[in-house]
């Protein structure tokens, strides 16, 4: 069962199983979960009603979460996990359900996060990202500008090979 939960529908309950999720498949995938629980408290505190929480049960337990961001046009998602393998049920949490909500809401269009080829099949093209950071050291700042320089072509070039494979008929 999927429960698609916002606002003061997301108790502190709801937390501590997408915590549990995201710790799970942040150590099985990807090695350093950076976000803590007391992260989850305080966006559920303060921004409630821009989160979109998707948790899918199997009888009386939560097995599978994903954490979206409601913008005025887009809805962001950003982080999933799961404590049981179950064949597609990635796509249904974090792509399927995201999709049926920003239509429901009117919202322009589904940003479902950077990387991944696997998503060109699920209707998700790429696109530029972009982040703003601020470095301090000089020295590792130019260093940084010169990798990001570099990154900008291999980035560009990548885009426009996965474009090849879109799923959508082409407008030409």
């Amino acid at each position: 069962m999927i429960e698609r939960l916002t606002g003061d529908m997301i108790t502190e309950t709801h937390w501590d199983h997408f915590f549990r999720f995201y710790m799970d498949t942040g150590n099985r995938k990807w090695g350093s979960p950076y976000l803590t629980r007391s992260f989850f408290s305080r966006v559920g505190e303060t921004m409630a009603d821009r989160i979109l929480l998707v948790m899918c049960r199997s009888g009386d337990r939560y097995i599978a979460g994903a954490i979206n961001f409601i913008g005025s046009e887009c809805l962001f998602g950003r982080n999933w996990g799961c404590i049981e393998h179950r064949p597609f049920l990635h796509f249904e949490v974090c792509y399927y359900q995201a999709i049926e909500f920003a239509i429901e809401r009117g919202l322009d269009r589904v940003e479902a996060g950077a990387q991944g080829e696997h998503k060109l099949a699920r209707g998700y093209l790429p696109s530029e990202t972009y982040s703003a950071h601020y470095i301090a050291h000089s020295g590792f700042k130019a260093a940084v500008d010169r990798f990001l320089s570099e990154e900008r072509r291999y980035v560009s070039e990548e885009i426009d090979y996965l474009e090849q494979f879109s799923p959508f008929k082409s407008q030409s």
